[in-house]
């Protein structure tokens, strides 16, 4: 038996170098040149984002356009992340990520933007600080959890909710500690609240304590605070210089905003 999966222009595969990672076994030495690849981008991730945090990062449709009611409570929520102190962390595309750092800009908070390549092209929207573009979609959602105190989630899709439960499943399964996640839009959110509770908790598949982490409001000023507070008492955020960057750790000084 043979399988195959829908052709792929290879002018694609060779720019987004995903698609050649998932289409299947491939040939061996293909396979240690790309587990390689990998291996710098976490490498290049992780001396890029070192010195931005602490960060609370935004998750959120890119598909909201400036005039959407989603769009506005987004700038607002950058705003009263960047007020408190925190560095505002987003996927670096349209809609609610550019928003979210808009906000933060704003306000004069520092912003972080973690791109990622797609077939179709997504551009890096003009309020992010700090840069870094990434090839594959695994590597960029451990570094948008990795230098987080806490999630702030705004109405969104697949990607969207894969990043919601990506971070839950990590919480409930002890693999980062108990951050919050904090969903914006009690309208948006309240039905996959229900579905939670009265479907998977009453199923006995997830436990009532795993809903803990979640709160929802409509109030960008109460996300901020109570992201702040666990911060400070729960994990012990404080406030200080950061290190110096060192040339023999690829910490180089950030040009241009990268």
């Amino acid at each position: 038996m043979t399988a195959s999966k829908t052709p792929v222009p290879e002018e694609i595969k060779e720019a987004v170098p995903e698609i050649r990672l998932l289409e299947g076994p491939g040939d061996r030495r293909g396979g240690i040149a790309q587990t390689l690849r990998v291996a710098w981008e976490m490498i290049t991730g992780l001396r890029t984002l070192h010195f931005v945090g602490p960060c609370v990062t935004v998750f959120g449709s890119a598909r909201f356009k400036e005039d959407h009611e989603y769009y506005r409570l987004a700038v607002r929520v950058g705003e009263e992340l960047a007020k408190t102190g925190f560095t505002v962390m987003t996927g670096a595309g349209p809609g609610i990520m550019e928003a979210a750092a808009r906000g933060a800009k704003s306000v004069g908070g520092p912003t972080v933007g973690a791109g990622i390549q797609l077939p179709m092209e997504q551009t890096r929207n003009a309020y992010i600080d700090t840069f870094k573009e990434f090839s594959f979609f695994f590597v960029r959602k451990l570094m948008l959890v990795k230098y987080s105190y806490g999630f702030v989630v705004m109405p969104g899709g697949f990607g969207t909710l894969d990043e919601v439960f990506e971070a839950a499943t990590l919480i409930q399964t002890r693999k980062i500690e108990n951050f919050p996640i904090v969903l914006m839009g009690t309208e948006f959110w309240e039905p996959m609240i229900t579905f939670m509770r009265d479907t998977l908790v009453s199923n006995g598949t997830i436990a009532e304590s795993d809903l803990k982490s979640f709160v929802i409001t409509d109030d960008p000023r109460e996300a901020a605070a109570h992201i702040l507070t666990a911060a400070l008492q729960r994990f012990g955020v404080r406030y200080k210089q950061r290190p110096r960057r060192s040339k023999l750790l690829l910490e180089f000084p950030r040009r241009n905003g990268t």
